[in-house]
């Protein structure tokens, strides 16, 4: 028994945890409560588990992150976490029947930002497919289970771990990783794979599908075709470019498989799913508040990984969880001071600081030649990118369509499109079509992209938008 909870019944069933359906007496709700198994609890268990509590914690304010209400030890010396009750229809609804395309989309761009900003946190799932993506009461998507999930700069640990063979990469069922942001790419398309095929992407239907038929097929990288006429071709494409054989094929972030995902979207004609990342600040707050206890160190001299963009560099750190796989798993568990003087005195002093003052402006000057070289070079690239002008609108029961004239998008071109201040989508098609409340008022910018550099920013568009 749980103080404060009432027991209703048992939902299912781990290799470490048992997960009950509890009723929370105050404030009065169903909740889903994660038990850990007797037999497998130690101390070394028990600091895991602290570890999951600690990193869902950090990564749950997401929408698409299951929401952990709190954790505590229960009477017996058991180690419990108090979840949202969520519903895994999803993960049996796939298997039997043909979700909608769109439907999918939404539900995959949700979860791609809840995994990229995971990444932007320092933190690796390690176990993403389609069973561990509930849905809320409310229908939307979230990503459970970071049971054996670590930081990204884990690369000197070793570690064994449960793997879900049919959503692993190669590089995973081979050991040459325990997970990296390459193998999560992977298993991220091959999760979406699996959502429009009702199978595995490497699984044949009525054919031999053991581990070892499974893990040779992965390990040639050949995904079966989805086999569904209304998959368009450049979906299709994209999720096998995202299960390469070799990671550096891959993309090299969710967010770049996402963003492919919103074209698809406008391929097909439907609003783009917005995507939903944390703010720099929020993340390098986070990062920095894990318990020492759930903090590992890693190896003396071991590089820390290279973040993306705008991310900034942390120290490495990393977190062991609890696998709720059958196999087991181990886990692993400045001063300041003044400069020193050269000795120097007199003469040779200041002709030591002129020698310095020369070589300073020197390098001043050398530096300053090549920031005029930059900005006139960026000046002329973002030049040289056409720029989109004169974007129109229409309206109709509060959905307000933009267009625009082709500027002359070359091959691999797309538009950057941002609405007021959220984070801009990118397409190739000339128009965009936002839905909002009568009285509001709709603000649209349009730039090209090209080759991952952006041009010069169309006129700022707004339109108010009017009822019927």
């Amino acid at each position: 028994m749980l103080p404060g909870f009432s027991f209703v019944h048992i939902l299912g069933s781990g290799g470490f945890a048992d997960v009950f359906l509890y009723e929370q007496n105050m404030p009065r709700r169903q909740v889903a409560v994660k038990v850990l198994l007797n037999e497998v609890v130690n101390e070394n268990v028990r600091q895991m588990f602290q570890a999951e509590a600690n990193l869902m914690g950090q990564v749950s304010a997401h929408p698409s992150v299951l929401t952990v209400h709190s954790a505590g030890v229960s009477a017996d010396g058991r180690p419990y976490l108090v979840m949202e009750l969520c519903s895994a229809m999803l993960s049996e609804r796939y298997r039997r029947e043909r979700i909608p395309v769109p439907e999918i989309l939404r539900v995959a761009v949700a979860i791609g930002s809840a995994i990229e900003t995971a990444h932007r946190t320092g933190v690796l799932h390690r176990d993403i497919k389609p069973s561990n993506i509930l849905l809320t009461a409310y229908g939307h998507p979230v990503l459970s289970d970071f049971g054996i999930a670590s930081t990204l700069s884990t690369d000197t640990i070793e570690e064994s771990i449960g793997l879900s063979i049919p959503w692993s990469a190669p590089e995973v069922l081979l050991d040459e990783t325990t997970g990296t942001v390459a193998s999560e790419v992977w298993a991220f398309a091959a999760t979406i794979y699996s959502l429009l095929a009702g199978r595995s992407p490497f699984e044949i239907p009525d054919g031999a599908n053991s581990s070892a038929d499974l893990m040779g097929r992965i390990n040639r990288a050949k995904p079966q075709p989805i086999g569904r006429p209304d998959v368009p071709a450049s979906l299709e494409q994209a999720l096998r470019r995202a299960m390469s054989r070799r990671p550096e094929q891959r993309p090299s972030s969710v967010i770049e498989v996402v963003r492919e995902l919103q074209l698809v979207e406008s391929e097909l004609g439907v609003a783009q799913t917005p995507i939903e990342l944390a703010m720099d600040e929020w993340a390098l707050s986070t990062a920095g508040d894990l318990g020492e206890r759930t903090r590992l160190r890693a190896a003396p001299g071991a590089a820390a990984p290279v973040k993306e963009g705008r991310r900034r560099r942390r120290a490495a750190a990393a977190l062991g969880g609890v696998d709720e796989a059958p196999a087991n798993r181990s886990a692993p568990r400045e001063s300041g001071g003044a400069i020193p003087s050269s000795g120097r005195s007199g003469v040779g002093s200041r002709r030591g600081a002129n020698g310095w003052l020369i070589a300073t402006i020197a390098a001043l000057v050398a530096v300053i030649g090549v920031i005029v070289g930059v900005l006139v070079y960026s000046t002329q690239d973002a030049q040289s990118i056409p720029r989109v002008a004169d974007i129109r609108d229409t309206q109709s029961n509060g959905t307000v369509r933009f267009s625009w004239d082709d500027p002359g998008l070359g091959s691999g071109d797309r538009y950057s499109v941002a609405v007021d201040d959220d984070t801009p989508s990118f397409q190739q098609a000339n128009s965009f079509k936002v839905d909002a409340a009568p009285g509001a008022t709709v603000c649209i910018t349009v730039t090209v992209n090209r080759g991952g550099r952006a041009g010069e920013p169309s006129s700022t568009k707004c339109v108010d938008i009017v009822a019927g």
